[in-house]
C-alpha cells in the first residue's frame, strides 16, 4: 500500500514526539553527534576494519562478552561468515535453526546460493529451541543457529535453564553452537544475567547495533580468536572489509553507552503497557512480553485500523505504532510495537488507551 505508507511516513515526521521506536532525525543531527564524540575520544579514523572507533568497538564488546569481537558492516555477513567458518571446520553444511529465523524468512535464499548451506529446521513456528528440539535433528551439523529473541514469533525467549540445557546438550554432541544475538541487548533484563554468561553458553554470537541501540549500521561476531580470524577471511571475501566505518562505529559506541544501561527499564514499561491492553480488547503476544519488542492483536480489518491510526496521530502529534497488517486469524490484524527509552515520558495507561482508540474504534 505505497499511498497508504507515504502517509504514515508524513505524518510520522510531523509528529512532536513518539511513543515506540526511536525520534525520527536527520543526518545532520546524528552526525553532529557522533562528530562530538570523536572529539570527546580523541580518536583517528579506522582502516580497513581496523584502528580507531572499531578498535575501541571490540575492546568494549571484548569487556562485555568476555571473549574477542569482530565488526562487520551488516549481520547479514556476519552470520553468514560465522557459519561458513563452523560448517568448514565440521565437515558438513548441515545446520539447524527455527524455520522462522531472519536467514530463512528475510535474505532473499542468500544463506543456501552464497554458501551452500542445507538447512534443518530446528523449530517449528512459535516454538523456543530447547535441548529436546536439538535431539530431535539427527544426523551430522556443521553449526546449530539459535535467534535470541525469536524475533517474528513476537520476540520470544527460552527461560535461562532452557537456555543452558541446550548449550549442554550442543557441547555434549559436539556442534558448534552460534547465537543470533540482534536484540540480546534487549533480551539480558528477561534472564537477569550478564551478556557474558550468555556469551559463555555460545561458541560464537552475532550482535546487531542498529536495532536497540539505534546505530547507523554495523554488527560483530564474538567467539574465540581463531575463528574469528577465519569469520574476518570471509568478510573480506563478501566484500565486507570497508575502507572507513568509523561512523558506524561511532554510533554503536553511543548505543552501549545511552541505551545499553536502560534495557530494563523499557522492559519494565513495556510489561506495564501490555498489563492494561486486554481489557481494552487488544491481545499481547506473548502476554507478559520478554523483551521491549512484542506483538499486539485485535480485531479489524488492514484498512480501518490503520485509517485509525493515522487519524490518531494526526490527532495527537504523537507516533504511535506503525501499520497494523492481517493476522494469519481471519478478522484480526497484527503489529509488531518496540519499545525504547521515548516511551519512558509517557504513561502506560494513557498509551493504553490510545491504541484502544486506534484497535477497537
Amino acid at each position: 500500500m505505497p499511498d497508504d505508507m507515504t502517509r504514515f511516513r508524513d505524518l510520522a515526521a510531523a509528529c512532536d514526539t513518539t511513543v515506540f521506536g526511536h525520534p525520527i532525525e536527520g543526518p545532520g543531527q546524528i552526525l553532529r553527534r557522533l562528530a562530538d564524540l570523536a572529539d570527546e575520544l580523541d580518536v583517528p579514523w579506522d582502516q580497513y576494519g581496523a584502528r580507531g572507533p572499531v578498535a575501541l568497538l571490540e575492546e568494549e564488546l571484548e569487556a562485555l562478552f568476555g571473549k574477542p569481537a569482530a565488526f562487520f558492516p551488516s549481520g547479514v555477513m556476519a552470520q553468514q561468515s560465522a557459519l561458513r567458518v563452523w560448517c568448514d571446520r565440521e565437515g558438513t553444511s548441515r545446520v539447524a535453526m527455527p524455520d522462522l529465523s531472519h536467514l530463512l524468512v528475510h535474505e532473499q535464499d542468500g544463506p543456501r546460493r552464497l554458501h551452500g548451506f542445507q538447512v534443518e529446521h530446528l523449530t517449528t513456528g512459535a516454538e523456543v529451541a530447547t535441548a529436546s528440539a536439538l535431539h530431535g535433528v539427527v544426523g551430522r551439523l556443521g553449526a546449530v543457529l539459535v535467534e535470541l529473541p525469536l524475533r517474528d514469533a513476537g520476540c520470544l525467549l527460552p527461560t535461562w535453564q532452557e537456555l543452558t540445557d541446550l548449550s549442554a546438550a550442543a557441547r555434549h554432541r559436539g556442534v558448534p553452537l552460534h547465537f543470533d544475538g540482534a536484540r540480546v541487548w534487549e533480551s539480558q533484563p528477561f534472564w537477569g544475567t550478564s551478556l557474558a554468561e550468555t556469551a559463555a553458553l555460545s561458541d560464537s554470537m552475532y550482535v546487531s547495533f542498529y536495532k536497540g541501540l539505534r546505530g547507523i549500521a554495523g554488527a560483530a561476531v564474538v567467539g574465540p580468536e581463531d575463528f574469528l580470524a577465519e569469520a574476518r577471511v570471509w568478510r573480506s571475501r563478501m566484500g565486507g572489509t570497508l575502507y572507513r566505518s568509523t561512523p558506524e562505529a561511532l554510533a554503536a559506541l553511543l548505543g552501549l553507552r545511552d541505551l545499553l544501561p536502560r534495557m530494563a527499564e523499557c522492559l519494565a514499561w513495556a510489561r506495564a503497557l501490555a498489563a492494561e491492553l486486554p481489557a481494552h480488547g487488544i491481545t499481547v503476544n506473548p502476554v507478559e512480553p520478554h523483551t521491549p519488542t512484542f506483538l499486539l492483536h485485535a480485531a479489524g480489518t488492514e484498512d480501518a485500523v490503520n485509517e485509525r491510526v493515522l487519524g490518531v496521530m494526526e490527532r495527537t502529534r504523537l507516533r504511535l505504532t506503525g501499520p497494523w497488517r492481517a493476522s494469519p486469524e481471519p478478522g484480526r490484524v497484527v503489529t509488531e510495537v518496540a519499545v525504547s527509552t521515548p516511551a519512558l515520558e509517557h504513561e502506560p495507561q494513557r498509551v493504553a488507551q490510545l491504541l484502544a482508540e486506534i484497535a477497537v474504534g
